[in-house]
């Protein structure tokens, strides 16, 4: 089948919402969200501590943060794997192959890279206005929350950096995940199993729908960086 013949098929796919490909997307789309949505307060929290903070381990835990960034997925992924499967500690939680393990193998993931993000946008504040705030007696959560507020568009723009790392991940999702049609199947996992089946249309479609959402994600960050919302 020539790509020509590939692509039409996939855009066929695509119109005609088949079942089993908008099933994968949402599976996809469910699982990135929830991770995400889980680990975005905590980590704006730690990054706002890392950022204004002065504490003993400070540069070990960012170094340690930064690290975790280059970790391979497929590495995140055994060491869950074997967290979670029967003859591992957390065994008992019959946990593993299914979207539970998914979203926290992709918060593990996301986590880091949201934090170093963060920590760099957060920084770069002002702390003279910090400084200023405190000697006026204002609250220290009321001063989080101001500059947090301040520095919304360079943290929407890390928000919108670790979802697009968690939700193309293929390593973690597989290995925890177990590629279960209707369940765990998302869309990198799906791609990579079409492809070795040597049945590209509906990857193809995949893929479209992958590179749809990451125009859309770059222009957002596009059309912020052109306001003037985010600092280069």
């Amino acid at each position: 089948m020539s790509l020509w013949q590939t692509t039409l098929e996939a855009l066929t796919l695509l119109v005609n919402l088949d079942k089993e490909l908008w099933e994968i997307v949402a599976v996809s789309f469910s699982v990135s969200l929830t991770a995400i949505s889980l680990v975005l307060l905590p980590a704006i929290l730690l990054s706002f501590t890392l950022a204004h903070a002065n504490f003993r381990g400070k540069w070990l835990l960012l170094s340690l943060i930064n690290t975790l960034q280059a970790v391979p997925t497929v590495v995140i992924g055994l060491l869950l794997y074997m967290l979670l499967s029967r003859a591992g500690p957390l065994g008992n939680w019959e946990m593993l192959f299914t979207q539970k393990a998914m979203i926290i193998g992709q918060m593990l993931v996301g986590f880091p890279v949201l934090v170093s993000m963060m920590h760099g946008a957060l920084q770069s504040s002002d702390r003279r206005a910090i400084e200023t705030a405190v000697t006026l007696g204002v609250s220290i959560p009321r001063i989080a929350a101001t500059m947090i507020w301040e520095a919304r568009f360079p943290l929407m723009a890390a928000t919108i950096a670790a979802f697009s790392r968690i939700v193309t991940e293929v390593g973690c999702s597989m290995m925890v995940g177990g590629n279960i049609m209707g369940v765990t199947r998302n869309i990198p996992t799906a791609i990579a199993m079409e492809s070795h089946k040597g049945a590209f249309a509906q990857g193809v479609a995949l893929g479209i729908v992958l590179l749809s959402l990451a125009l859309v994600l770059n222009f957002l960050l596009t059309s912020m960086r052109g306001k003037g919302y985010l600092r280069t």
